[in-house]
């Protein structure tokens, strides 16, 4: 299912923005723009990958140019990943900083798989990330993603790498991990049922831990709700507005 899924998001051709604009010197530190001048919800959008340098930004610009052809107003947030100058907190900081330069706080911040701990970050972090979050298939238990060396151990690539203390992991999972993070805002889940990248009991755990609504998307994968045209792309639409 999974692979299928992705095959199918990779086909697209990418989605050239209407603008871009810079947070920071780092070629990493962009944002590009979609649907300006929309009168729909503004959503920013923060993609996945599981922090590694080879996924950026660029996977997820047929979903932003799909919501803003739905009406919507939408920033697609690039940042630096492990192996490009990211991993914790760099990472996390250069969400902070997007959000700063791009001014009010959105109707919607939306981060998918690893975008989605990043989202779940913000919303506890921040004192207005947005009105509210909407995350699909997010890493949203930290600990339990890295117990369970999930993408090749990414969880601890991120927090410093293999060879990192256990004390500096923990530590890194104090401030990172979303399942010690209280959220200030609305959070809606959506997790499809066949996901083989993220298992859906990471957002189990964490609807339980902070009643976050969790909304299962039944014979779903990791790819189909960030893939336009799709079924699940129209559950995420809907979350959206």
């Amino acid at each position: 299912m999974s692979q299928d899924e992705y095959k199918a998001l990779l086909a697209l051709a990418p989605a050239p923005p209407e603008r871009q604009v810079r947070y920071g010197e780092h070629p990493s530190q962009v944002v590009d723009l979609y649907g300006q001048g929309a009168s729909g919800p503004r959503v920013v959008l923060l993609h996945g990958g599981f922090w590694r340098e080879e996924w950026d930004r660029t996977h997820l610009s047929p979903f932003a140019a799909a919501l803003a052809g739905q009406g919507m107003s939408v920033a697609l947030v690039e940042y630096r990943r492990v192996g490009g100058g990211g991993g914790w907190p760099a990472t996390a900081e250069d969400v902070d900083a997007a959000l700063d330069h791009l001014g009010a706080p959105p109707s919607v911040l939306f981060g998918h798989s690893a975008g989605g701990q990043l989202a779940l970050w913000a919303a506890a972090r921040r004192q207005r990330a947005a009105a509210r979050v909407v995350v699909a298939a997010p890493l949203a238990d930290l600990a339990r993603a890295h117990e369970l060396r999930l993408d090749d151990g990414a969880v601890a690539s991120f927090l410093g790498g293999e060879d990192a203390a256990v004390s500096e992991t923990e530590s890194a999972l104090e401030d990172a991990d979303p399942m010690r993070l209280l959220p200030r805002i609305p959070v809606e889940v959506l997790h499809g049922t066949a996901d083989e990248e993220v298992p859906i009991e990471l957002s189990r755990r964490y609807a339980n831990n902070w009643g976050g609504r969790l909304h299962l998307m039944p014979g779903v994968g990791h790819y189909a709700p960030v893939t336009p045209r799709t079924p699940a792309f129209d559950v995420v639409v809907r979350s959206l507005r």
